[in-house]
């Protein structure tokens, strides 16, 4: 007869073994399910976004909704977006009600399984109101047992106290037991305020530093962001989501070293074209963006990009930004691939954006993928201005309005043409003026000779 013991196993070990097969099965402890008391937090809808404001809330205290349903409208610093729950469950408690703003990651909504769970979730949310800090919501998967942490294991008696050595100076001086001191610096270190309260002394004043005459004061500076006075009789306005976050990104721009190049362009063939295309939709902006885009096809490092001020990335594809003024604030729509597009393509598109735009219901993606802006105040009457960078992009073009003006062709004869003065921001540190000074010869060629445009 076969062994029951496999040569490898020891006598012990096989007998344990068996002893364990014949014991009848004990039946394993059933984890407890707590009640699921989740937490809907304030997403991040862009990059630039640290806190948001409730729209409105599109499910109310007591409804039950389902995973992928919309419960709540907030407002980021570019758009409102409907926010979808990930579970199913009840609204048991609203945590910031409508018009309310929070930061980015913090609970808006308390969601529960079941009714019988609302009670605890509204203790929860009460605690929450008054300051308290509550235990984070149990997750999906069963809480595991307590465990009690091991006891630490006793410490010997320090043989000397980590101390300054001041405090070991002034400790001598008085004949203090420095190990019988107790330490108030970082990691427990004895200092020397340490050692005077020890002994009672008092610690000596320190010297004030001599008054200057009022004549020769100093005045005080006002620092960056320091709160002025209002005016008086100014009505005081705080700044929406949307002028913080733009208000924000101008601040940033001006650690950005930058410079600004002119150019002027003739622009009575492209004015034709304009005239032969607007019927089918397409406007001046949307001649001018495609341009640029081909432009920029050519020359790479304008359409490249700096974010970490240590290098600089070529964009493989070029999305043009379009700054477009709404009520309360600007945005900038981004036409994608604008180079690999025909102009009729483009003004679909751009149709479909300018209507999320004024309504603020673009996704994160259409207005954040930008690697090229173009702002157009030309429609205004505007005949130049310059542009501030958006951070992490690496140029930016403003356009005046084309106006005739009196020019002189090579041979000496004046003429009357409309000419347009377009200006063009870009960042010094990865563009440098002869790659934007031939980007922007590539851009006059293609609006003086417009019928690449249409191609």
């Amino acid at each position: 007869m076969a062994s029951l013991v496999s040569p490898s196993v020891s006598l012990p070990t096989a007998l344990r073994r068996a002893r364990f097969a014949a014991a009848p099965l004990r039946r394993r402890r059933m984890p407890v399910v707590r009640a699921k008391v989740r937490e809907i937090f304030m997403p991040i809808l862009s990059a630039t976004m640290t806190e948001g404001k409730i729209v409105s809330w599109t499910a109310a205290e007591g409804d039950r909704v389902a995973k992928g349903d919309s419960v709540v409208v907030v407002e980021s610093d570019k758009a409102d977006m409907d926010v979808e729950t990930f579970h199913d469950g009840i609204i048991a408690a609203v945590l910031v009600p409508a018009g309310g703003i929070a930061p980015v990651g913090a609970p808006i909504a308390l969601l529960v399984e079941s009714e019988e769970e609302v009670a605890l979730a509204r203790a929860r949310a009460q605690a929450l109101s008054q300051g308290q800090p509550i235990e984070s919501p149990p997750s999906d998967a069963a809480p595991a047992p307590a465990v009690e942490p091991p006891s630490p294991p006793p410490m010997a008696a320090p043989t000397k106290a980590i101390a300054t050595p001041y405090a070991k100076k002034l400790a001598k001086e008085h004949r203090v037991d420095i190990t019988g001191v107790v330490g108030t610096g970082p990691h427990g270190r004895v200092t020397a305020a340490d050692v005077e309260s020890a002994t009672g002394i008092k610690p000596k004043p320190k010297a004030a530093p001599p008054s200057l005459p009022a004549a020769v004061a100093p005045a005080t500076p006002v620092t960056a962001g320091a709160m002025l006075p209002p005016v008086p009789g100014a009505t005081v306005v705080p700044f929406t989501t949307m002028q913080t976050a733009v208000s924000r990104n101008m601040v940033d721009s001006i650690s950005v070293p930058t410079f600004r190049v002119g150019y002027s362009i003739i622009t009575d063939k492209l004015d034709a074209l304009y005239e032969k295309v607007k019927s089918k939709g397409v406007t001046k902006t949307l001649l001018l963006v495609k341009a640029a885009a081909m432009a920029l096809a050519q020359h790479p490092v304008v359409n490249a990009s700096c974010r970490d001020g240590k290098s600089f990335s070529y964009n493989t594809s070029v999305n043009i930004a379009v700054a477009v003024a709404i009520e309360g604030g600007l945005l900038t729509p981004v036409l994608e691939d604008a180079d690999k597009l025909d102009i009729y393509l483009l003004a679909r598109k751009w149709r479909v954006l300018l209507k999320k735009a004024r309504t603020k219901q673009l996704q994160p993606v259409e207005y954040s993928s930008g690697t090229f802006s173009l702002s157009n105040l030309g429609m205004f009457g505007v005949d130049r201005f310059d542009a501030i960078l958006p951070p992490g992009q690496g140029a930016i073009m403003a356009v005046g309005a084309s106006k005739p003006t009196v020019v002189a062709d090579k041979d000496g004869f004046f003429s009357i043409k409309n000419e347009m003065m377009v200006n063009v921001t870009a960042d010094h540190r990865i563009i440098y003026g002869a790659d934007l000074a031939a980007f922007l010869q590539t851009f006059a060629k293609i609006i003086e000779d417009p019928e690449s445009l249409t191609l």
